[in-house]
């Protein structure tokens, strides 16, 4: 009983912080700089959404024998070849662009998959946490708005609950536990790009993916060669000097 209680509290306490924090987490729209409208920075709630994402965050399982912890089913695995330099010496199967969309009716597994995330697309992803812990997701390359989070099961309904005016663009926002938060971003960095827990220990066991963002329209080289002293490691050992 004693945990039951504890438990109980626990719920209302992050449903209490989950209230709290999206209406007092916005911008200043009153001071002086750009203001929402249509031709102005903060449009966002006016773009047309390309791509969804619901990325389901479980507690820690057992795949292969280790413990391991997932996104929609998928265990990052670190690849023996940093992605670009596997693009340009033409390693296949160095990783694979599969990530799923949602989650999927199968058994966890431990993969290199990763978004094939189109370049100038305007995302949506929600994190739904179904694990017991607060959750810290945190993306590189790009900046996001936080639109939307509450307790209990995204649905499409929800975005209707969404801050389509002031929001605060970030790269890094909680998700509590039993509930789920809702991001937006255009996706206008060209690169690979690491989305991944913020909690040292779901990081490590490989709760995290990576965006690929090419731009099909670009010609001619406007990437600088790797250094001179830079590392190769396995299948690309040979060029080490």
């Amino acid at each position: 009983m004693k945990y039951e209680h504890i438990y109980f509290g626990l719920c209302i306490f992050y449903t209490l912080c989950i209230k709290s924090s999206m209406p007092l987490t916005r911008q200043n729209t009153s001071a002086s700089g750009a203001r929402p409208n249509p031709q102005g920075s903060y449009k966002y709630g006016s773009i047309n959404i390309t791509e969804t994402y619901l990325l389901n965050i479980l507690p820690p399982v057992t795949i292969n024998g280790s413990t391991r912890a997932t996104l929609n089913g998928v265990s990052f695995r670190k690849p023996e070849v940093p992605f670009r330099l596997a693009d340009k010496h033409q390693l296949n199967g160095t990783y694979k662009l599969d990530f799923p969309t949602k989650p999927l009716n199968r058994a966890p597994v431990l993969d290199v998959s990763l978004i094939n995330a189109t370049f100038r697309a305007f995302v949506e992803i929600i994190l739904q946490n179904n694990d017991t812990t607060i959750q810290n997701f945190h993306l590189d390359g790009q900046s996001f708005y936080v639109v939307g989070m509450n307790y209990g099961i995204w649905s499409e309904q929800s975005r209707s609950s969404y801050n389509k005016w002031d929001a605060i663009s970030r790269s890094t926002t909680q998700v509590y536990p039993g509930g789920w938060t809702a991001i937006l971003l255009s996706i206008d960095n060209v690169g690979y790009w690491n989305l991944r827990s913020e909690n040292l220990d779901r990081w490590y066991l490989g709760q995290e993916t990576y965006m690929k963002v090419i731009n099909p329209e670009e010609s001619g080289r406007t990437e600088l060669d790797p250094p001179a002293n830079a590392l190769y490691c396995g299948p690309l050992h040979y060029l080490q000097k």
